[in-house]
């Protein structure tokens, strides 16, 4: 569904990305892994359209989308939950989940029963404000918002950051759960490896905006791995 082609980014003078490609499929996750800075997140920016690449393609479902906006991008069905959740804090939980329906035809605009399986706690707390939420529980509402959207891929920039253990386990089985439906591609980035290793049916290793290591995430080398991002 996704492809990444000899992408380069700047910011300025400085070179955030070098001639990175990767591949996303549907009924697929794809990892990214790598240490602090080394471009991971300007990586799934570039994608979402919120950084302008200087060189190379992105092809989605095979159409270039190089000059996209990051809402028509949204509308062609990418979904981003950028790091740090940037959830409205002063609105409920219930109008932070409404706010996805901008990039969906009015016939579209409501909140499948699906979301409230996958986040049960969001149904309990509908009229609560998001900053009232605990940390994991506003990390549920970030990724049920981009859900809304009835996205064709969900872009996930570490979704664990921060996140107390038994909330992980259920963001990890919306991951899982939204890969046996089948019909969504999942990018995540995140740097917990073991949550990473167990999700990954692909993963691509990251080192001063370059992918240095990609493969099957059933062939990876834990140790080779883990010394990568640890260097």
């Amino acid at each position: 569904m996704l492809e990444v082609n000899q992408i380069s980014l700047f910011y300025g003078a400085s070179q955030a990305l070098k001639d990175v490609s990767l591949v996303a499929e549907k009924g697929r996750v794809t990892c990214i892994l790598g240490r602090n800075g080394v471009g991971k997140t300007s990586l799934l920016n570039a994608i979402a359209g919120h950084q302008a690449i200087a060189a190379g393609e992105i092809l989605w479902e095979g159409k270039p989308i190089n000059r996209l906006a990051p809402y028509d991008r949204a509308r062609a069905g990418i979904a981003y939950v950028p790091q740090g959740r940037e959830i409205f804090s002063q609105l409920t939980v219930l109008e932070n989940l409404k706010t996805g329906f901008n990039c969906l035809p009015r016939a579209e605009r409501f909140i499948d029963n699906e979301i409230y399986f996958l986040f049960p706690v969001l149904k309990e707390m509908l009229h609560r404000r998001g900053g009232d939420l605990s940390g994991g529980q506003q990390q549920q509402l970030a990724i049920a918002r981009a859900l809304v959207t009835n996205p064709r891929m969900l872009l996930l920039d570490e979704p664990t950051e921060g996140i107390q253990p038994s909330i992980i386990k259920d963001i990890q089985r919306v991951i899982e759960t939204l890969r046996k439906r089948g019909d969504m591609a999942v990018v995540l980035v995140e740097q917990y490896f073991e949550f990473a290793r167990d999700l990954a049916d692909s993963y691509a290793v990251m080192d001063r905006g370059s992918v240095i290591l990609s493969g099957e995430g059933a062939e990876m080398d834990e140790q080779q791995v883990r010394g990568m991002m640890s260097v």
